[in-house]
């Protein structure tokens, strides 16, 4: 039997509100396992470059996602506060998440250079590196959207878009970064059998989630002009 127009609607608001609700728990899970693995009397001691440039990445996509999520109309843990505090909340979210990047950057290329090896040689340095540049080039295109008079020529629904669609190609970055870091010598020690494929997963679900986000926020206003 054909599902009716609104049981269609409740069970796609249903489903997105359990991918969000699933995107959550592996945004605060993840960074928590990380850091238990890399924890000071483990195995993996912490003096190693490697869990500490992990651990800071896992803190920048736990920040990243939570201050996207902030926007989504199901998942959100601020639904019931105005925009105005939504997008203070999501500014300084990024801007944490820019510190933690910088910091697990800061720690890499400082180890490396105590220990006389090469820097950005590999693909994860390099994605890693990458990251880091457009999610400040990112935080500085979001001043235009406080200030949206300094783009005379662009209007604010169109700013709005593109800072949205520029912040996902940044959060697939920094999941690819993440991902890669996961095939380093230290991950696959620590994380073996069923459990690192799990742990590739969790950036695989968050990054669905905020590309379906993003996507309709775009339907949304394509919808909006007709």
């Amino acid at each position: 039997m054909a599902l009716t127009a609104e049981t269609e609607s409740r069970l796609y608001r249903s489903l997105r509100a359990a991918a969000g609700a699933a995107a959550h728990l592996v945004a605060l899970g993840f960074p928590t396992a990380v850091a238990v693995l890399a924890r000071p009397g483990s195995t993996m001691r912490w003096k190693q470059p490697v869990p500490l440039l992990l651990y800071s990445v896992s803190q920048f996509s736990f920040l990243m996602t939570e201050a996207l999520l902030i926007f989504s109309p199901e998942t959100s843990l601020l639904r019931s506060f105005s925009r105005k505090v939504k997008v203070r909340v999501h500014w300084a979210l990024q801007l944490l998440a820019l510190l933690c990047a910088l910091l697990g950057l800061g720690i890499i290329t400082y180890n490396k250079h105590l220990n006389g090896k090469a820097h950005f040689v590999t693909w994860h340095g390099l994605m890693g590196l990458l990251t880091v540049l457009y999610a400040g080039g990112q935080c500085g295109g979001g001043v235009l959207l406080l200030y949206p008079k300094l783009m005379k020529n662009w209007t604010l629904a169109k700013l709005k878009l593109y800072h949205a669609t520029s912040g996902l190609v940044g959060y697939l970055l920094g999941c690819a970064s993440l991902m890669l870091g996961m095939c380093s010598l230290w991950f696959t020690t620590s994380v073996t059998s069923i459990s690192w494929y799990l742990a590739m997963l969790c950036p695989l679900i968050t990054s669905l989630v905020i590309m379906n986000q993003v996507s309709n926020a775009y339907l949304y206003r394509k919808r909006s002009q007709h």
